[in-house]
């Protein structure tokens, strides 16, 4: 597999709450995050760095002895609800920190499968031979709108509350992440990236950039270059995982 991991500030924000990273044990399994932080300067990016350095010690500790499907979800939900209490931990002892959190969207994958992980709006798409498609779910005020019949998706890209989510990571005790297995193949193509991309840049753009005969970390750049020129009003962080017969790590 090949894969390249890039995050930018964009264009109009101070600092970074964005984060992300990409891991691999043997070239055999990998794990691809992106976490948007929120909560105000200071408070969202450590949210999202907790959530990012939490993820790739424990990868380091255990992920090798993932085999299954099974061991991949079992895996993902241990060290999420673990990040959970993390966040929350920290935000009730530092108090500029209260009232923080962050989006998650992780993709442990094999050669044969990619188990996702996602809460927030942070999204992931994949590319196969049945075209370009988004996995994730955003949670959000304005997709609970949309499905509800309340309000078009046309409506929602412009929706004043857009930016509001219904689930986060290290928000509340209760913990709701969506899971979900999905077939992995040579040539296929994830896409991973924060709320920065997908605001800024359409479905339709992001494929035509993923057909590239580009190298990844091209790619990337086309993409976070696109969502600047559109604005780059948010952070803006990009993971490209290509299911290849060679591997290099961009």
């Amino acid at each position: 597999m090949n894969a390249v991991f890039q995050t930018d500030r964009g264009r109009i924000r101070t600092h970074n709450e964005d984060n992300g990273g990409v891991f691999h044990h043997n070239n055999k399994l990998w794990l691809a995050i992106v976490a948007d932080g929120m909560g105000g300067h200071n408070a969202g990016d450590t949210a999202s760095r907790i959530t990012i350095e939490t993820l790739e010690k424990r990868w380091s500790q255990t992920g090798a002895g993932i085999s299954s499907q099974d061991d991949a979800l079992n895996w993902l939900k241990t060290i999420i609800l673990e990040i959970n209490q993390e966040i929350l931990i920290h935000a009730n002892t530092h108090a500029d920190c209260n009232g923080m959190g962050t989006t998650l969207v992780a993709a442990l994958c094999t050669e044969k499968f990619c188990t996702i992980a996602s809460i927030g709006d942070s999204r992931c798409y994949l590319q196969s031979e049945n075209g370009f498609t988004q996995v994730t779910e955003d949670h959000s005020l304005v997709n609970e709108l949309v499905k509800s019949g309340e309000i078009t998706k046309e409506a929602a890209e412009s929706h004043p509350r857009k930016n509001v989510l219904t689930r986060a990571l290290g928000t509340d005790e209760k913990l709701v992440v969506d899971y979900r297995t999905i077939v992995f193949e040579e040539g296929d193509v994830l896409l991973l990236c924060s709320d920065g991309l997908s605001n800024k840049v359409t479905a339709e753009q992001m494929h035509q950039i993923l057909q590239l005969e580009d190298p990844l970390s091209s790619k990337a750049d086309i993409l976070i270059r696109m969502a600047n020129e559109n604005g780059g009003e948010d952070n803006i962080t990009v993971v490209i995982l290509e299911h290849c017969a060679s591997s290099e790590s961009g």
